[in-house]
């Protein structure tokens, strides 16, 4: 590797403390990172250090999985939400094996290139499967950059030492952005300790992280990589923004997949005003369905910070209500690592097992 690039930081999670309630939802966490323009009425903000400018929502490329959706409406899917102002468009080869992007290079064809943000990822953390499988999502996208590229759903401190070490993805990374196929780099991350490992480690442009306001008022959760996002000028995606929790033991559910979502209006409208009223957070990926895609578009339309007298609604909307990222995170904690198969997560559903990284 030719360029390391690593950052010491000093005492990040030592002793890492959750606020309360009332200080982890007050004002004082609000984003100081008002949008400076709108795009078809869809509000855009500075992605951190980068110079670009991304809508606040971004299309989850997950979404074009089911069966129910047909290429044609995958395609019309994606031009009226670039058409609503959205530019900032996510995706990943675990997502259906491939099956997204296929459907999302088709249908981003006939959108001029060089005003959308396409992000991608992999879960390879090895240099020669990182770059194969880079290699493979370009075909696949019908595209020969990303404008972000990122390591996808980091959880342990174990497969971060593997990709930021010698022949790690890392050096991938690296040699792509040196090729010009990557402009930015990023990860994902689903733990704490892994995603502060992670930026402990290496300085990327972006960090992929729950913020949730069930998750961050319930236990906390993403508030210390919020901290460090912010010390670090690292820009913040929100993943899960809409979560209403883990089903209800014996629910009937409304829709086949994992977590349950958040559907009103009035509450995604909340649910949004929360994610995006956090600091350093600058946009956030809706659950995969285009239902719920359209409803997010329209709230990030209508987005205006959250008021403290909502923030208090979303605390009484959050209580006793599951989180979906308590068992990874108690698996990782202790020892930096754990089970490497995903199938060692009790799931019951499809969905649950393929998609419990997204």
């Amino acid at each position: 590797m030719k360029r390391r690039e690593f950052l010491k930081v000093a005492g990040t999670a030592a002793g890492a403390c959750a606020l309360s309630q009332t200080s982890i939802f007050s004002m004082e966490y609000t984003n100081t990172l008002a949008p400076e323009y709108e795009v078809a009425g869809m509000p855009r903000r500075l992605l951190g250090r980068t110079g670009q400018h991304l809508s606040l929502i971004g299309f989850p490329g997950l979404a074009l999985v089911h069966d129910e959706y047909d290429q044609d409406r995958c395609t019309q899917a994606l031009h009226q939400a670039f058409e609503r102002g959205v530019n900032y468009f996510d995706v990943a080869p675990a997502y259906g094996a491939g099956k997204c992007e296929t459907r999302m290079g088709i249908g981003l064809q006939g959108i001029d290139r060089s005003k959308i943000f396409l992000a991608c990822k992999t879960k390879k953390r090895d240099r020669d499967g990182s770059r194969q499988e880079l290699e493979t999502s370009l075909k696949l996208l019908k595209t020969d950059h990303f404008d972000l590229y990122q390591m996808h759903h980091i959880r342990s401190v174990e497969e971060v030492h593997q990709a930021l070490g010698p022949g790690g993805a890392l050096e991938t990374f690296l040699k792509a952005r040196e090729e010009g196929k990557v402009k930015y780099l990023g990860f994902s991350a689903h733990t704490t300790k892994g995603a502060l490992e992670v930026m402990k480690g290496f300085r990327f442009d972006t960090v992929m992280f729950p913020i949730n306001f069930v998750e961050l008022s319930n236990r906390g959760f993403g508030k210390d990589v919020l901290d460090l996002a912010h010390d670090q000028g690292v820009a913040v995606l929100s993943i899960k923004p809409m979560s209403y929790g883990g089903w209800p033991k014996g629910a009937q559910r409304t829709r086949d997949w994992w977590y349950r979502s958040v559907e009103e209006k009035t509450d995604v409208d909340l649910a949004w005003r929360f994610a995006l009223s956090r600091k350093g957070v600058v946009a956030g990926i809706p659950p995969s369905f285009l239902d719920l895609v359209d409803k997010a578009i329209e709230a990030a339309r209508e987005y205006r910070p959250a008021t403290e007298a909502e923030l208090e609604q979303l605390k009484q909307m959050a209580s006793g209500r599951s989180s979906l990222f308590e068992r990874e995170e108690k698996q990782f904690t202790h020892t930096g690592t754990g089970p490497s198969n995903q199938d060692s997560i009790p799931s019951d559903s499809l969905h649950e097992r393929n998609y419990y990284d997204v």
